[in-house]
């Protein structure tokens, strides 16, 4: 129950396939549809949903082995990127939301909400973006040694599932205008508490396709392949410019495939941009979402 009391609103969840998959669902109204990334959970979104839930369908999944979902290990979950949006497509059948679908993603959400909106591109209202990508990695942008190191060794290995690395450093280095307070950072660092639950925190980043042989590689081609149907939709674009990962190569991809997005960019802000300047960000998405 400690990590349930982290969760702002009432805890749901739904059996896949004998995971348990936490999800939030607050407010009535068209839906918006919050995905997360790593290595963070649906924590990350709350002051979005206390803003929108009084006029919309607010819902948030935790991603298997994040959160308060389930962290099962590799022979019980496939921690790729087709199963994060089977997942996804899961719960919204469940909760039946099929259309006026706003979607809001950051992070690795940006690839599992976008391979969600590839496979019903009707279903999908407008766009947030948010420090993310649905497209590989921008030719001009050098894979960050970081996540090299983590992707492709055994010290890096050592340093997610044994020490939490990568979750911990990213509530620090993951801000920039402000740091977070010591009870924000726990709150992030809580749901990857032992090298059993730091699982997915690696198993994403070892996910990401580099080359055409890489698993997912075709998948992720084939969701940028889509990104021209919702080039005339209703999009928002809010970016934190001093993120290391998501930069200004992902935003320049991003202007190209949503020619006619509403371009917000935060210079002194980082990759929580929902967190470093949550009081610009969330009012301008309400607003957004409320009158387009």
């Amino acid at each position: 129950m400690v990590m349930e009391s982290l969760s702002p609103f009432k805890t749901q969840y739904l059996d896949l396939n004998g995971q348990k998959y936490h999800y939030v669902n607050e407010g009535q109204g068209e839906p918006v549809v919050m995905v997360h990334g790593n290595p963070s959970w649906s924590f990350y979104y709350r002051n979005l949903v206390s803003s929108l839930s009084a006029t919309h369908q607010c819902i948030v999944p935790d991603h298997i082995g994040c959160g308060l979902s389930d962290k099962p290990g590799d022979e019980e979950y496939d921690y790729t990127l087709k199963q994060r949006i089977d997942d996804l497509e899961t719960l919204l059948e469940h909760l039946n939301v099929k259309e006026n679908i706003t979607l809001v993603v950051h992070d690795w959400g940006g690839m599992i909400g976008m391979g969600y909106a590839a496979r019903y591109p009707e279903r999908i209202k407008r766009l947030v973006i948010l420090n993310t990508g649905a497209f590989h990695l921008p030719k001009a942008k050098p894979f960050p040694w970081a996540l090299w190191i983590c992707r492709n060794t055994f010290v890096g290995t050592f340093l997610v599932r044994g020490f939490n690395a990568f979750s911990s450093i990213a509530s620090y280095v993951g801000v920039k205008r402000e740091p977070m307070t010591k009870e924000i950072r726990q709150a992030y660092v809580a749901p990857f508490n032992s090298w059993k639950n730091r699982i997915s925190t690696l198993r994403f980043v070892q996910d990401i396709p580099l080359k055409p042989h890489d698993r997912n590689y075709q998948l992720v081609s084939d969701i940028t392949a889509s990104l021209s149907k919702f080039k005339d939709l209703p999009s928002m674009i809010c970016w934190g410019s001093k993120d290391f990962v998501f930069d200004k190569h992902f935003l320049a991809q991003w202007k190209t495939e949503l020619p006619k997005a509403k371009v917000h960019e935060f210079n002194d802000c980082g990759h929580y941009i929902l967190e470093d300047a949550s009081t610009e960000v969330v009012p301008l998405v309400t607003d957004f979402i409320n009158n387009n």
